[in-house]
């Protein structure tokens, strides 16, 4: 199977990233990943400062695919997820929602066994590994990895796991897909500015799809449909994703404006991705089968 490793990363989202690997679509690629920190903790003697800016948030790639072209979409097929046998986290002062109460900085090695994150003696929590970081470039402007948008990146968005399928914007020839930031777990936050930390392999089936419109980044996985947004703030995150799955019901459904607003009022759930990036990222999901009553396939 094709394959990209490990050391072919990228700290920026850009069109002039240089492709590591050339695909025609419809392949399935393997994506080596590095954990946050550029597997660099190793043990809870090293402190997330030991790091360095510079290496948080490594993406693999970028991957190009044959005969996309800007104004297409790129579906993303997560086929896979597998994880290491051990995940990172780590506080320091200053950093997330409990930054001014956070008094120093911590490591903490999870160990992962039998599907279960082994936190303390007490709690083990079942794995649900899920990737925070996975995105095209944008058209011309360069983006760090650790920063999200509507070309993807650092979304930190628990239900990109296995068996989703997420949509996003081709902006470039190629589109340049990168993918790293995986985690064994994480709760819709990621208050402390990180899950537990893994590094991995993802297995991605890459698909061009052109004449289609959808609001970008979108997401199917479940029984879900799920349009995310990121912005300055949450409040803002929130709206432009309520908006963005407004504009699918009428543009795609063709419900009557009011209408639209009415059903996602009743049947819409507006969560939280993350409050730690440097924008906020939020998440409207529509349960599927409203897309079934319709007769619309996504794409």
């Amino acid at each position: 199977m094709l394959r990209i490793a490990s050391e072919n990363t990228v700290l920026k989202m850009s069109p002039n990233n240089k492709p590591v690997l050339s695909v025609d679509s419809g392949s399935t690629v393997v994506f080596e990943t590095l954990d946050c920190f550029s597997n660099h903790i190793q043990n809870e003697e090293q402190l997330f400062s030991s790091v360095g800016w510079d290496l948080i948030n490594p993406a693999t790639g970028p991957l190009f695919v044959k005969g996309a072209e800007p104004g297409d979409i790129l579906k993303v097929e997560i086929v896979d997820i597998k994880v290491a046998d051990q995940g990172v986290m780590t506080t320091a002062p200053n950093m997330g929602v409990l930054g001014q109460i956070v008094s120093g900085e911590t490591t903490k090695i999870v160990p992962i066994k039998d599907g279960l994150a082994i936190f303390n003696k007490k709690i083990q929590i079942p794995i649900n590994p899920m990737i925070g970081v996975i995105g095209t470039a944008p058209q011309s402007e360069e983006i760090p990895t650790g920063t999200p948008g509507t070309h993807g990146g650092n979304m930190d968005c628990k239900r990109i796991v296995q068996g989703a399928t997420l949509y996003l914007p081709v902006n470039v020839p190629g589109g340049l897909l990168a993918v790293g930031d995986m985690h064994a777990v994480m709760g819709d936050g990621e208050i402390v500015v990180c899950g537990i930390e893994i590094s991995g392999e993802v297995t991605l089936k890459v698909t061009t799809v052109k004449g289609k419109s959808l609001p970008l980044p979108m997401l199917v996985e479940g029984d879900s449909v799920i349009t995310i947004a990121s912005e300055q703030t949450l409040d803002d995150a929130a709206k432009m994703a309520t908006i963005q799955m407004h504009s699918f019901l009428c543009d795609q459904l063709k419900l009557d404006v009011d209408e639209a607003g009415m059903l996602l009022s009743v049947l819409g759930d507006l969560k939280i991705c993350q409050v730690v990036d440097p924008l906020m990222t939020a998440r409207m999901e529509i349960p599927r089968w409203v897309l079934e009553k319709y007769q619309y396939e996504m794409i």
